[in-house]
Order: structure tokens, then C-alpha cells, then sequence
């Protein structure tokens, strides 16, 4: 599955912005993952959104508009949400769904 470039350049732009680094990326999944501290922080997969919000925020974060399961292997994968392209077309929202990620990924101990 390819991903969408300028999406992924929006993302770098986005992390840069939050973590002050730059984020590692590894093609997993059939897509773009990037990482923090050796931690997947967030990803593309196609044209959507890839957002690791941990558990404790899923069910709260899984409510809000363009939001959905990340049912990768036909089960929801806890903490991990796929956000619809026309839900971070404006970048502020891009940008609010980075920090939820950022937020995540900043508590777990680097790998």
C-alpha cells in the first residue's frame, strides 16, 4: 500500500514542531511509520492518519469526528486509531492529533 507524500511531509513538518526532532521513519505495515526514541509515535497508511494515542485515551480520542479502529488484522488494536484524510486536511487539527501521539509516545522509555 503506498502512502500519501504530502501527507507525510505535513507530518515530519508536525512532529518537528511538537518534539523539537526529527523523527525517525520506518516503512512499516505497508506504509510510513515514524518514531521517537525508538517508539512508533504515528504513521500513513494510503491517505489516513495513523495515530498512537495509548489506551487510556483510545476510547475517549476513538469518539471524536473522523476517527476510527485500527482493525489491522481484522481486531481493534488498543491505543492505535486511524483518523480519515479529510479530518487533518487543515493543519491545526493535523497538529492536535500529533500532540495526542506525542503525548503518548513521550512516556514510554526510549527503545
Amino acid at each position: 500500500m503506498a502512502f500519501d507524500a504530502d501527507l507525510a511531509q505535513r507530518v515530519r513538518e508536525g512532529l518537528l514542531a511538537v518534539s523539537g526532532a526529527l523523527p525517525d521513519e520506518k516503512r512499516m505495515f505497508g506504509g510510513l511509520c515514524f518514531m521517537i526514541a525508538g517508539n512508533m509515535c504515528c504513521g500513513i497508511l494510503g491517505d489516513r492518519l495513523m495515530a498512537r494515542v495509548g489506551p487510556q485515551a483510545h476510547e475517549r480520542l476513538s469518539a471524536e469526528p473522523g476517527a476510527g479502529e485500527m482493525d489491522f488484522t481484522g481486531r481493534p488494536m488498543k491505543g492505535m486509531l486511524m483518523i480519515d484524510a479529510e479530518t487533518v486536511a487543515e493543519e491545526a487539527a493535523l497538529q492536535r492529533w500529533l500532540t495526542h501521539c506525542f503525548a503518548f509516545v513521550r512516556t514510554l522509555p526510549p527503545k
